[in-house]
Formats: structure tokens, C-alpha cells, sequence
């Protein structure tokens, strides 16, 4: 597996060797040992998801706060999304920037995203499913939130705002400056 450090302190781009024959394909998706080596993070997954979103559907952008923040390792098995990781480590370098990814089933690419991150995604694709390991359980009490059309954050999310699809908790998301802080 490839491991690519990011702009954003912590955040990884994590590409799997893919072995193709006849039959189809094999790849490790997630190897604990490997992936503590590379990276020099020591992080345990407790809980998996999985979402299915139609085309437009945009989820985000999400995190957890104090001892219920996660840390989160993505990735998408079938369709394509624009993945997006904002800093919102209040004494980071990086506070407020953000990175976009495509991640799709195609290029199975995966992307870590450490505590102290927001995230959210948007389907590029007729439909997709998303996948993600969190290295801590969900806790609504501890449930935080930033406006997905933040201004401070300019996020380009590659896809008119009149085709976007967006829950009513996520159109109401406060700005990052009024957000609930992560620590």
C-alpha cells in the first residue's frame, strides 16, 4: 500500500497494491501493522459505516467533539464522491483549510482523516457507496457541525448549488468562526 501525506498535517491519501488476473482483482484494504508504520499514528478502528447516496446527495460537514472525537479512514465501493476534510485543530498551522479528493471505486483510493477534522462528501456519481472506519463510537451529545457553503472555507464542491441534495440538519450548520470547537 502507498501512503501519500497530504497539505493537512495527519492526513493521508492511502493507495492499495491491486493484484489483477483472470478472476478479477485482490487488494488489502486496511492492514493495522502497515498502516501504523507508515503513517506513525497509532489508531485502533472500533466502528464501521456504510452510506448509500444518489447522485448530488451531499453529507457534511461532520465530527465529533472532546473525547468522542474520531478519526476516520474512507474510502468508496462503487461510484465516485469529492471527499472533503476541513482542519479544525483550533491551535493547528492548517486551521480552516481544507482538501477535496475524488475517491471512487475505480481508483480505490482511501483517505485518512485524523481527530480534529471535519468531513463530508458529495456524490459525484449516479449513486455511491461509502465506507468508513472510525476509531471511536458515534455519540449524538458530542455531534458538531460546519455549513458545507462556509465562505471562510470556499469550498469548491464541483457541482451547481441548485443540484446539490442536502439534509435539513446539514442546510442550517452553523459557519466555522460560530462552530462548536472540537476540543
Amino acid at each position: 500500500m502507498n501512503f501519500t501525506p497530504t497539505p493537512l498535517s495527519g492526513c493521508f491519501i492511502l493507495e492499495p497494491k491491486v493484484i489483477l488476473d483472470e478472476r478479477g482483482y485482490f487488494m488489502e484494504s486496511f492492514n493495522e501493522q502497515t498502516f501504523q508504520q507508515a503513517t506513525g499514528q497509532s489508531v485502533h478502528f472500533v466502528q464501521d459505516n456504510q452510506s448509500f447516496s444518489s447522485k448530488g446527495v451531499l453529507r457534511g460537514l461532520h465530527y465529533q467533539v472532546g473525547e468522542h472525537a474520531q478519526a476516520k479512514l474512507v474510502r468508496v465501493i462503487s461510484g465516485a464522491v469529492l471527499d472533503v476534510a476541513v482542519d479544525i485543530r483550533p491551535n493547528s498551522p492548517t486551521f480552516g483549510q481544507h482538501l477535496a479528493i475524488e475517491l471512487s471505486a475505480e481508483n480505490r483510493r482511501q483517505f485518512f482523516i485524523p481527530k480534529g477534522f471535519a468531513h463530508g462528501f458529495l456524490v459525484l456519481s449516479e449513486t455511491a457507496t461509502f465506507f468508513y472506519k472510525c476509531d471511536n463510537f458515534y455519540n449524538k451529545a458530542s455531534e458538531g457541525g460546519i455549513a458545507y457553503n462556509d465562505p471562510a472555507l470556499a469550498i469548491d464542491w464541483q457541482m451547481q448549488s441548485d443540484l446539490l441534495c442536502i439534509s435539513e440538519k446539514d442546510q442550517v450548520q452553523p459557519l466555522l468562526a460560530d462552530a462548536r470547537p472540537v476540543w
